[in-house]
């Protein structure tokens, strides 16, 4: 399996721009063959600890039966039209792919 997180960071923080991102990724993202697990919300803001990172306002959370899903996934229509939609509202995007059992 491989697991797909990504990590966005708004240029608008404000609540409204944070929710339309949420269901952005709601509307486009899951549904793909071969996903396993999708999720999408936001930062635990008062979970402070040393080690827990805060400067994201969406996860998004997904996890593939297979490498081959992952790099269909990557080029599928709706995929590329959530990036179309919304690449102009993201300050940061940071991806973590990797294998998991």
């Amino acid at each position: 399996m491989l697991a797909h997180m990504v990590y966005f960071t708004l240029k608008d923080r404000s609540p409204a721009a944070v929710q339309k991102m949420v269901e952005a990724c709601q509307t486009y993202l899951p549904g793909h063959p071969g996903i396993l697990f999708f999720a999408a919300g936001t930062v635990v803001p008062d979970l402070t600890r040393p080690v827990n990172q805060t400067d994201f306002d969406v996860a998004l959370q997904m996890v593939f039966d297979s490498r081959e899903a992952h790099d269909a996934y990557q080029q599928a229509p709706r995929h590329l039209q959530f990036i179309a939609e919304n690449k102009a509202s993201w300050d940061r995007v940071r991806v973590f792919d990797s294998y998991v059992s």
